[in-house]
């Protein structure tokens, strides 16, 4: 997705790609094969470029360091990315910048669950500080007995911890997204309003309904504090809670994330253009919407996906019923829970427009046939 706007503005792109198939593959032309874990495969992909740059967390922090001590600018850099890769870090930060968060503490030993309990109350979130994403690595667990079994039967990755936080009484999620430039320019997109099933982003709408103007620039507030405090250059998402006391930093994602995707067909500039010219210091493009109400919807592979048709065997039916509908693949083999690509439409009536999205992802997902 980053592709186009990359073509447009003259830049070239090279990508780092564990398979020719992977989805950005398919689309570059320059390709390196190997593992973001492997230091070599990138000093490979680093070498002669201008910046890198991420479309995930997981690269290990001490290889970012190795490539930015030997002069490859990275952007975001690694003392800000650390903020997105590691949630017990993230929650530090965000308590010394003094940012509203949800109550939490760090779980190393079985007092630890026990005090977790007394301080922030039963049931409480337990999470892995690294690696989990669309919902894994999180757990509500509504004792100190299935606590305890699950840190017992649960391996973590390397550095991760156990963090446990007190469940919020939320009344929707929302997200925040900003963009910031090394010199400190800074825009703020629609702050959105996100649906997860199953711990994945199932809906984003834009901006979010029956969010008051006071409350939405607070939590855009938030964000332009957040990638301040933290020094992020590119795209920044957060992800909040919004409580009847305010909002509560939930995640944080530390470029193009799923609740900005709306941005390609609903917004002037999207958030993918808006990160490369960030992480290329040029000035920001618009971040504001083109139509009153923007609504995006995954698709999903379903439990069945095998017997699933290929994706693009329903475009005649979807385009045909409704030629404002946008269908974005990304290229992916269908398996069961995997994000394949979502459909976005814009106007000025929102319950058509959920109507709409969610016919065309369902139909792309063989849950209706009509």
């Amino acid at each position: 997705m980053t592709a186009a706007p990359a073509a447009a503005l003259g830049v070239g792109l090279r990508i780092l790609a564990t398979d020719p198939e992977d989805s950005a593959a398919q689309v570059c032309g320059d390709v390196v094969i190997g593992s973001h874990d492997d230091l070599d495969a990138l000093r490979r992909v680093t070498d002669g470029v201008s910046v890198v740059t991420f479309d995930h967390e997981h690269v290990p922090p001490d290889h970012l360091r190795a490539l930015e001590a030997s002069g490859v600018i990275v952007r975001p850099g690694s003392a800000a990315l650390v903020h997105a890769q590691d949630k017990i870090t993230m929650r530090a930060a965000i308590d010394a910048a003094g940012l509203p968060a949800p109550k939490w503490c760090r779980v190393d030993t079985a007092d630890d669950i026990d005090h977790a309990g007394e301080t922030l109350g039963w049931p409480l979130i337990l999470k892995v500080s690294r690696g989990g994403y669309d919902g894994r690595g999180v757990w509500v667990v509504d004792s100190a007995d299935a606590a305890r079994d699950l840190v017992a039967q649960t391996p973590l990755a390397a550095g991760a911890a156990w963090l446990a936080e007190e469940r919020v009484n939320f009344r929707r999620e929302l997200a925040a997204q900003v963009a910031r430039s090394p010199h400190g320019q800074a825009v703020a997109y629609p702050v959105v309003r996100t649906v997860q099933v199953d711990g994945m982003c199932s809906e984003v709408v834009a901006p979010c309904p029956d969010l008051d103007d006071e409350r939405a620039l607070q939590a855009q507030a938030i964000a332009l504090e957040v990638a301040r405090a933290l020094d992020v250059t590119g795209m920044l998402a957060v992800e909040m809670f919004d409580t009847d006391d305010g909002m509560l930093i939930n995640e944080l994602a530390m470029r193009p994330h799923n609740c900005g995707h709306w941005t390609i067909d609903g917004a002037v500039t999207s958030q993918f253009e808006n990160h490369l010219r960030a992480v290329l210091d040029l000035p920001l493009g618009d971040p504001r919407a083109v139509a009153p109400w923007s609504v995006m919807v995954n698709i999903v592979g379903p439990v069945d996906s095998e017997d699933l048709p290929p994706l693009h065997e329903a475009f005649a039916h979807i385009l045909a019923r409704d030629p404002g509908i946008k269908v974005h693949l990304y290229g992916k083999a269908i398996r069961p829970h995997r994000k394949l690509g979502h459909v976005t439409v814009v106007g000025d009536d929102l319950e058509d427009l959920l109507d709409r999205a969610h016919h065309a992802a369902d139909y792309l997902m063989g849950v209706i046939n009509d």
